[in-house]
């Protein structure tokens, strides 16, 4: 299976942690989609937390449902839902096993696999705004990746096998940025939106940023 050089996967341990921790960690590292023909991979550069049952915006406040018993279950692993009727949006399991939290992967750099990325999401790549619409935004960026909730929920994002997975290639950030969430009604106040700081790929208007 296709891998980016100098990486290694996340494992199960990276995720059994707070979703600020994981939120935190996560700027820099690198998702990977393997397919039969290509890898496509982009770097995680803005990330949401949601803490749980005692978070009302997250979805595990509601409970242990069909819907989100991802969260529930061991960490690591991709909750998807489907948002406004026509987009998924990514998110990571976090925390130990029973205790609900979560990571939204808001957007993505693009590293490899550009223009599988832009067929997918109907573009064409003509100036570097074209190239930051292929993944800034999590509908966007699940688009890029093919990433539905039929496919890829519950898929194990540590595991060698998947074909969705996290990695570290060694990027170091150089400076993390802290705001309330976005795009939320319920307590979005919380400064629980974590950002590289200046890097172009960062979705929301320049308020935001």
């Amino acid at each position: 299976m296709p891998s980016i050089p100098k990486s290694h996967l996340l494992d199960r341990a990276f995720f059994i942690r707070t979703p600020r921790r994981v939120a935190r960690g996560l700027l820099g590292k690198v998702l990977i989609r393997s397919t039969e023909t290509s890898t496509l991979s982009a770097r995680i550069v803005e990330v949401e937390a949601y803490l749980g049952k005692n978070d009302p915006a997250a979805h595990s406040a509601a409970g242990n449902t069909a819907r989100t018993s991802v969260l529930f279950g061991p960490p690591g692993h991709a909750y998807v839902y489907f948002i406004y009727g026509n987009h998924y949006c990514l998110n990571v399991s976090c925390e130990p096993e029973g205790k609900p939290g979560g990571v939204l992967i808001r957007a993505l750099e693009p590293l490899t696999g550009i223009e599988e990325m832009a067929k997918a999401r109907g573009i064409t790549l003509h100036t570097p705004r074209d190239l930051k619409n292929l993944t800034s935004g999590p509908g966007r960026l699940a688009q890029a990746f093919g990433i539905t909730r039929p496919r890829d929920n519950g898929i194990d994002l540590t595991s060698p096998a998947s074909s969705l997975r996290i990695a570290d290639d060694g990027f170091a950030p150089h400076k993390i940025q802290i705001t309330p969430r976005i795009g939320i009604t319920k307590a979005a106040d919380h400064p629980l939106r974590f950002f590289l700081s200046g890097n172009p790929f960062v979705s929301g208007s320049k308020a935001y940023r």
